[in-house]
């Protein structure tokens, strides 16, 4: 469990118990899971490499530090991974997006992948997969696959809240995979919704029930 992260913050519990309501309303709800997303890339950053650089200050020179976020790769999987895509982009503005659109298909809750887009992928890019319900985990465990068919080693998935049942499944799959989440919650319901959780994420986002 030690690539798997809860990150704690009184922010991020805030926002989220409002996004848990069911009374919560799509506008409000993109904008609360765009702000935790953002707190949740700020940790997901923490390792991300820097390279030395020159700078004139006002004063002096120096010798200063910033990120190759060009060498940065988000995949948000469609469609519900799309509201988390902004918070990332919001701190590292240059990096490339792919896109991964899967379905649990309804009775066997099997991934269906139907679209895949992704930038040029090398062993040095840091990749995060965004999904803001790590449910069964079989979808995750799926785009993690086609990632590194696609060439990626450096993986870090990000979502907003993930259940016990998903995480081990993506853990057993892939052990090396960091894990960022702002909540694990307590089951899978007979449905394969995470309980608590906040209903469907997607349908919630885009207003389509």
């Amino acid at each position: 469990m030690n690539n798997f992260h809860v990150v704690e913050h009184p922010l991020i519990k805030h926002k989220l118990s409002i996004m848990r309501n069911k009374e919560t309303g799509p506008k409000e709800f993109r904008e609360l899971l765009n702000e935790i997303t953002l707190l949740l890339t700020y940790e997901a950053l923490r390792k991300l490499p820097t390279v030395e650089v020159d700078v004139h200050t006002p004063i002096t020179h120096i010798k200063g530090e910033m990120v190759e976020d060009k060498k940065v790769t988000v995949i948000p999987i469609l469609r519900a991974g799309l509201g988390m895509l902004d918070g990332v982009l919001n701190l590292v503005p240059n990096a490339s997006v792919g896109f991964l659109g899967i379905f649990r298909e309804p009775t066997t809750l099997n991934p269906v992948e139907y679209y895949a887009k992704f930038p040029n992928i090398t062993q040095s890019h840091q990749i995060f997969i965004l999904d803001p319900m790590l449910a069964t985990g079989h979808s995750m465990k799926h785009a993690i696959d086609v990632v590194k068919k696609n060439g990626g080693v450096n993986i870090t998935v990000m979502s907003l809240i993930t259940a016990p049942e998903g995480l081990k499944i993506v853990q057993q799959a892939h052990p090396e995979v960091d894990i960022y989440t702002a909540s694990l919650d307590e089951r899978l319901n007979d449905h394969a919704y995470i309980v608590p959780g906040l209903g469907d994420a997607g349908d919630r986002l885009f207003r389509t029930k």
